[in-house]
């Protein structure tokens, strides 16, 4: 399904339009600066809002591709690269989520991560190229980040997913641009010209982090990641995050965080697990496939074993016995 693009009134909503009428911005006092910019800033949410429909719709479609076992691919150059990067790899100790579910081609590689490589976003073959060596396919959503939405790496790399059958969307803060003859769904957050004009690490750079963040968590709920508003499938890989893990097993089970942890280690550092074990009396891996033949989902799961509740979770003693 195609989304019918939205047009602007005018020009003037564009990333990269007219600046904003501060010739003498390097005349202005620390305040005045900090003041000015954070005005600007507060236009984000508003113009993420006008498109709030298109985000959702953006959820959907990823969300039903990672069901049956597809991918998410971020691509982008420069500060939409970094971004996109930023938001791949934190999906993985959060939502506890697999390697390689949630991707992202950076313009550059690696190397564009810790210093420039401008030069890379030209390169339009490239884009193609390391989309076809992802193997992207039907179960794929490939998601174009570029502020002007005409970035070649992310042409190139959008032309050959639709090739080869994937969701292909973009996030752009430019309307109209090149990449909506690609894109099956085009996000468009019209964040208005830049205080530094063209340097779109500014508003755009708000935006796309915000929708990113937006569009990557709200997936991760609908697919059973989370309980309620808790990381349930948070991975305990530092002191931090093994305390939060004890916290939210008990805050789920109602039990003391020393017997929380009791469970949590005998569900191997899995939160899921150790809720399941300590509300059902199951031990791990009874807990473990029943979470599996849930899909996952915790409330789905729990819902299978009635009553369940804080008054029935087996005590460490009992689980001894």
């Amino acid at each position: 399904m195609r989304y019918p693009a939205e047009k602007p009134n005018d020009r003037a909503s564009e990333a990269e339009g007219p600046d904003l009428g501060v010739r003498d911005l390097d005349r202005l006092s620390s305040q005045e600066l900090v003041d000015f910019m954070l005005e600007e800033e507060a236009r984000v949410v508003p113009a993420l809002q006008r498109e709030r429909v298109r985000l959702a719709a953006l959820v959907d479609a990823v969300a039903e591709r990672l069901e049956r076992g597809g991918r998410l691919v971020y691509v982008g150059a420069g500060t939409s690269g970094r971004l996109a990067m930023l938001d791949a790899i934190e999906c993985q100790p959060t939502f506890g989520l697999e390697p390689g579910r949630v991707v992202a081609l950076l313009a550059g590689g690696t190397r564009a991560l810790h210093e420039p490589v401008e030069e890379a976003e030209d390169d339009e073959t490239a884009g193609a190229r390391d989309v076809a060596a992802l193997g992207v396919g039907s179960d794929d959503a490939v998601l174009g980040i570029s502020a002007s939405g005409r970035t070649p790496y992310v042409l190139g790399a959008l032309a050959r997913a639709r090739q080869d059958g994937a969701f292909v969307a973009a996030l752009v803060c430019q309307r109209p641009s090149p990449v909506e003859q690609l894109a099956d769904l085009v996000v468009a957050p019209l964040v208005g010209p830049e205080v530094l004009a063209g340097s779109t690490r500014m508003k755009a750079g708000t935006a796309q982090k915000i929708a990113l963040t937006t569009v990557s968590t709200a997936v991760m709920v609908r697919l059973g990641r989370t309980y309620g508003n808790l990381m349930v499938d948070v991975r305990p890989v530092n002191r931090k995050l093994w305390r939060r893990a004890v916290r939210i097993v008990a805050e789920v089970t109602g039990l003391p965080e020393d017997e929380a942890a009791y469970f949590l280690e005998r569900a191997g550092g899995e939160a899921k697990t150790a809720i399941l074990m300590a509300l059902t009396g199951l031990d791990a891996v009874q807990a473990r496939a029943r979470l599996t033949a849930a899909g996952g989902r915790l409330r789905q799961a729990l819902a299978s074993d009635s009553p369940t509740g804080p008054a029935s979770a087996a005590s460490p003693d009992q689980q001894r016995s």
